[in-house]
Order: C-alpha cells, then structure tokens, then sequence
C-alpha cells in the first residue's frame, strides 16, 4: 500500500469527534440534569431508534429532513433506512401510532444523538446530541408558553440564566414571498436574512413597505409586540402576530423577568413548523442552545416542542462539579473503598504494590489519597 495512502487510525470524517474525559462525563451529566427537570414537569421518555426505514423516517414532517439524512440498505429486508437528522418527526411518529390511543395532550421527552449529512457555518458537527420535548394535541399559546417556561427551567438547573427566547414565524417570509410578484426572491431573502433594510428596500418591490415594518417589529417583546399588532397583514398572516402577543402573556404571567424577544422575518431551520418557533441564545455567545415550535403531529395534530443542543449548551454552561478522584493502594479493605465512594468519591484502585503511592495518584490523575484509613488531599485542581 502507497505510504500516503495510509489513514491515521485516530482520523475521523468531517464534523464528527471522540468525546473524551472529562468532556463525556460533563456532558452526560447536564443532559441527566435536562430530562430530570423535564420529568418534573410531567414529560414522560421515550427512545425512538437511531435508525429507521425511509417511509416513516420521511413522513408528514420528516420530509423537511431529507437533504440532511445519511441513507443505507437494510441488509435483512433489502429496504432503504434513513439515519436520523432530527428526533420531532420521530416523536410524531409514536404520538400518531403507537401512542395514538393516549390521553392528550401528550407529554413526552427524549435524549439522543442525531447525524446530518452537512453541519453549518454556527455548528459545524454532522453528529449532534440532542434534548428535547413535545407537547402534542393542544393548539394554545398557554402551550406554547409551557414550551418555553420548561426550556427556561431546565436551563437554569444547569446554571445558564441569562438567556434570550427569540420568538419567530418561520412561515411567515415564505408565505409573503408566494403571494409577491417579485420575480427572482434570492436577492430579497439574502437581504431579509441579513436585516439590511436598504437591500430589502431595493429588491422587495411591491412588498417593500409591509417587510420594512417587520423588520422594525425586530427586538425586545416588550418594546415592538405593540408596532407588530398595529400592521396592516393580509389575513393570513394576522394569527401570526395575535399568537406571538399571547405567547408573551402566558409567559409573562410566570415569569416576569425572562428575556423574550421577536424577529417575525426570522426563517431558518426545518421547515414543517406551522407557526410561532423559539429560539435560545446566550448573550455573548454565537450558537443556538436550542430551537423548537408548533408544527403539526402526523399531519393533523396540533403540537409544539423545543430541542435543546448540550454539546452547544456544554461550552457556554458552567461545568458541573465531577466526583473527586480517590486512588486506594492496593490491598484497601473492600468496606473502606465502598464508604469512599458513598462520600462521593470515584474510587480508583491500584492494581500493585507501589513504592510511591502519592506519585501513582497523581499519575492517575487523583487528587485524593486513602491513607491508613483517612481521606488526605495530595493536590489542587478541579477535582481534588
């Protein structure tokens, strides 16, 4: 075999990464710390398979995935699957099949990982863990708000407070840009994506004044909620704006400090949402911690849900407390180990006799010793 032709058994596929310590245990502990406060607020689990065939993975609102999913041949049936890209067409799946006889709305949660077949310019990754939940079978901003309120609290239980909810209608530009006789709409959706009000004023034609005034209902929820209801939308359109104020309010009526903004001219993302979408940031940082909305379950039922991101969430969260490392010599009694390991240590045990037994720590990277039966710090650190 040619020398340059010899891969490095360490390389691996763009956008995709080994996870290592202490970044996987970090990870899976704030993920634990997501789906525990979702459980107390009334979402039950579920685990849909990573893999699935195309005619399920790819209905009713799975088909807005299909450019991101990686496909293969099933070698038992011969049948064409699909590796996931996004877990809510799924969840609508169970919702509309198995779980179509449960009481609504119907509560549900899940945690896994998704690949794509592209990352993009803010995340760049193909394989993305995902954390999210859905609210199916009730049509109502009192839902929507729960979306959000649920979101907000399980951030917070991993110490991330100053957020920002944006509040979007991705449905809202294309469906102007169907009725608009604008000719090439490139040009027009560019400059929508950039905010640039003199690009739009030049290219938006006949639709110029209309996308001008959403641009300026751009901001806090407080400040342009009220310029936002005062425009002149054509009917279909006018729901959009009454159900973002009354998202407002049903959030404001429990919380009165989270930070809501409104972008009605936001579009980005998968494209099976039928109405008001979220969108979390973290001022100061340029990522999506999670993003969601209202789409329609098994093309009929009314259902709104948020995916949040953890390994987005992991580098801008404060990283949770680790067990502390406590090496035991060998030949330390098995009580002595477990009543360490009760106090809340993760025990390591040496495996031989060493002659330096405080350098084997350190060498294993504990910042703990047990000695003649008494815990004793060896080291200062993030674990000791």
């Amino acid at each position: 075999m040619n020398q340059t032709s010899v891969i490095h058994p360490a390389l691996l596929p763009a956008g995709l990464s080994d996870v290592l310590p202490p970044d996987a245990e970090l990870e899976a502990r704030s993920v634990e710390t997501i789906m525990d406060r979702f459980a107390a607020h009334g979402y039950q689990l579920v685990k849909p398979p990573i893999l699935e065939f195309e005619e399920s993975l790819f209905a009713g609102s799975g088909a807005a995935t299909m450019d991101q999913t990686f496909r293969l041949m099933d070698p038992v049936s011969q049948r064409m699957m699909g590796l996931r890209a996004d877990t809510t067409p799924q969840i609508a799946r169970l919702a509309a099949t198995r779980l179509a006889a449960a009481p609504r709305p119907l509560r549900l949660s899940y945690a896994g990982p998704c690949l794509r077949v592209r990352g993009s310019h803010l995340v760049p990754e193909r394989q993305i863990m995902q954390a999210g939940i859905e609210l199916i079978g009730h049509d109502a901003a009192e839902a929507d708000a729960e979306i959000i309120l649920t979101a907000a609290a399980a951030l917070a239980a991993i110490g991330l407070t100053d957020l920002t909810f944006d509040l979007t209608v991705p449905r809202l530009v294309p469906q102007l840009l169907e009725v608009a006789d604008i000719g090439d709409p490139e040009p027009l959706i560019r400059a929508l994506d950039r905010k640039d009000n003199a690009a739009v004023a030049a290219s938006g034609g006949a639709m110029t004044g209309l996308l001008l005034q959403l641009l300026a209902a751009c901001g806090p929820a407080e400040r342009v909620l009220p310029s936002l209801l005062a425009i002149d939308l054509p009917a279909f359109a006018r729901p959009y704006a009454t159900r973002m104020a009354d998202v407002f309010t049903a959030v404001r009526a429990y919380n009165a400090t989270l930070r809501l903004t409104v972008d009605p001219v936001e579009f980005r993302g998968y494209q099976y949402h039928t109405g008001i979408c979220i969108t979390i940031f973290s001022p100061g940082h340029q990522a999506e911690l999670g993003r969601g909305g209202r789409y329609l379950s098994g093309d009929t039922e009314p259902a709104t849900g948020i995916t949040l991101y953890p390994d987005t969430i992991l580098r801008v969260a404060p990283a949770p407390k680790l067990r502390p490392r406590l090496y035991l010599p060998k030949g330390t009694p098995i009580l002595e180990a477990e009543r360490s390991r009760e106090q809340g240590f993760a025990t390591v045990a040496g495996l031989s006799e060493d002659a330096t037994p405080v350098e084997e720590a350190v060498r294993l990277g504990c910042g703990h010793i047990l000695l003649n039966g008494d815990i004793t710090p060896i080291r200062k650190g993030p674990n000791a």
